[in-house]
């Protein structure tokens, strides 16, 4: 434990008289993790708010731009773990604010793709911008070594949580 105590801490602090075979380094773990995605969760909801853009706007905008700008619209719902129908609604509402187009598909003449505009690419720029802001302050907290290893660890422990659940391991 570092010198200065947490709200975790005081948490678990509280919680080890009533359950006193907690795992203080795992329920401490997990806290952080469930404390800092809420923080962060928040700062998004406040920037996004802040921008007048909508987070379902700011996603699909966020898929597209995961495609290099430009992509199907099934390709979207899919990104977007959505029923390709109602893609249309969000292209349509972007379309509204300019942040999107509707362009001839380059590999099926019967298909239409969406492009990002440049209106668009600096509402998501300005919200990525403003969030990445604060994830490089509270890991800022870190030097560049101890960031990669808790990058490290994170992803050990994501694979586990990827595995399915109930299959036993082979040996």
């Amino acid at each position: 434990m570092t010198a200065t105590p947490d709200a975790v801490d005081r948490h678990i602090e509280r919680w080890l008289p009533v359950v006193p075979d907690l795992d203080a380094d795992v329920e401490g773990a997990v806290t952080r993790m469930i404390k800092l995605t809420r923080h962060l969760r928040t700062v998004k909801e406040r920037v996004l708010v802040e921008l007048d853009l909508p987070a379902h706007e700011y996603d699909t905008l966020h898929a597209l731009a995961g495609r290099r700008g430009r992509a199907a619209p099934s390709d979207l719902a899919a990104d977007l773990a959505m029923a390709p129908a109602s893609i249309t609604a969000r292209v349509d509402a972007l379309l509204r604010r300019g942040f999107v187009r509707r362009i001839p598909s380059t590999v099926d003449r019967r298909r239409v793709d969406v492009e990002l505009t440049d209106e668009g690419d600096a509402a998501w720029r300005g919200a990525m911008e403003i969030q990445g802001a604060e994830e490089h302050r509270l890991l800022g907290a870190l030097t560049p070594t101890e960031r990669r290893q808790l990058s490290d660890l994170l992803r050990r422990v994501l694979l586990v949580a990827e595995e399915p659940t109930g299959v036993p391991k082979g040996d």
